[in-house]
């Protein structure tokens, strides 16, 4: 079974989305609506996040949602178990009331806050239950405008910078902003997500893949990270290995030498990080077949998780690597 990418770091911001099981309604009740809000403003308390946009639709939820000390999946964990626990004993039903595991896509908060906090607080008009965002209870957007009182947790001064420094005149800027645009003609920022997880521009996208994805391991249940890991020249990888074992690069690339754990370290960490195949790897390290190339990997690969000394060493050389 996949699993979502999730990169965490402190400060990161998302565009969270949770649906229910089989599209069911996981809200039934303006007292099921009332009763997430209070799971939000005890989560923000509890866990420090910073909520800056949310709406409640009938079966599923957006926030926009800062996370100051990398916590996003222990926070939304803790929101919906909370919540879902409440609902199944209100109504005496068992089972998941939420679709499997939450999405979040990481987003460049500077490019995109703004637009998709729009985004989510046109997703009542664009659902024809009103015809103006303001008549939707069940969103922060009459909170940011002022026609009704902001909940605790919500952050609106963050966003409201972007239309001006008078608090007043944000408010009307903002509310032109939402509600002045064609609502067919709003941008679907969905087509510009890379991977399903990552929306940004291309100096935003290749940041995170450098200092979030290029050191992390290979998961067959996260086939993302494979298609974004930044890939290594394979002549890096060599030369990082001939540095750290202290011998020749000519050593590393020629077969028939027994126990050559440069050798076979140079094999892993190529297979690891340059995106080449089996066959155009074993043509590289001097004519060997790609079954070979995939025992050296998978032999190399059982002695990192059995020693965490010879795993931090595996560390240690992907470092040097980035810093060729």
């Amino acid at each position: 079974m996949t699993r979502p990418l999730r990169v965490e770091y402190p400060g990161a911001f998302y565009h969270v989305i949770s649906r229910g099981n089989n599209q069911e309604n996981i809200f039934k009740s303006n007292r099921d609506r009332e009763k997430f809000l209070d799971y939000l403003d005890k989560a923000a308390e509890r866990f420090s996040i910073i909520i800056h946009s949310y709406c409640l639709m009938s079966n599923h939820y957006h926030l926009l949602v800062q996370t100051p000390e990398a916590n996003l999946s222990l926070v939304m964990q803790w929101i919906n178990v909370s919540y879902a626990t409440y609902f199944n004993r209100k109504r005496r039903r068992h089972g998941h009331l939420f679709q499997g595991r939450f999405k979040a896509i990481l987003i460049d908060a500077d490019a995109y806050l703004k637009h998709l906090s729009r985004y989510i607080h046109l997703n009542p008009v664009r659902a024809k239950l009103v015809s103006l965002p303001a008549e939707y209870r069940w969103s922060s957007y009459g909170g940011f405008i002022g026609e009704q009182k902001a909940p605790r947790f919500l952050e609106t001064s963050w966003l409201l910078s972007n239309f001006g420094s008078n608090k007043k005149a944000a408010k009307r800027n903002y509310k032109d902003f939402v509600e002045a645009v064609d609502i067919k003609a709003v941008e679907d920022l969905s087509k510009k997500v890379t991977e399903g997880f990552l929306l940004g521009d291309a100096d935003f996208v290749n940041w995170v893949k450098e200092t979030f994805l290029s050191g992390r391991d290979e998961e067959k249940e996260i086939p993302q990270l494979r298609r974004l890991k930044p890939k290594v020249a394979l002549e890096k990888v060599v030369q990082a290995v001939s540095e750290e074992f202290d011998c020749s690069q000519e050593r590393i690339l020629s077969k028939g030498r027994k126990k050559n754990k440069a050798r076979e370290m140079a094999i892993y960490l190529a297979r690891d990080m340059s995106g080449c195949s089996g066959k155009d790897l074993g043509l590289y390290f001097g004519g060997v077949s790609g079954a070979l190339i995939t025992i050296m990997n998978k032999r190399i690969a059982e002695e990192a998780s059995r020693h965490r000394r010879f795993k931090r060493r595996i560390d240690k050389i992907k470092k040097r690597i980035f810093n060729i």
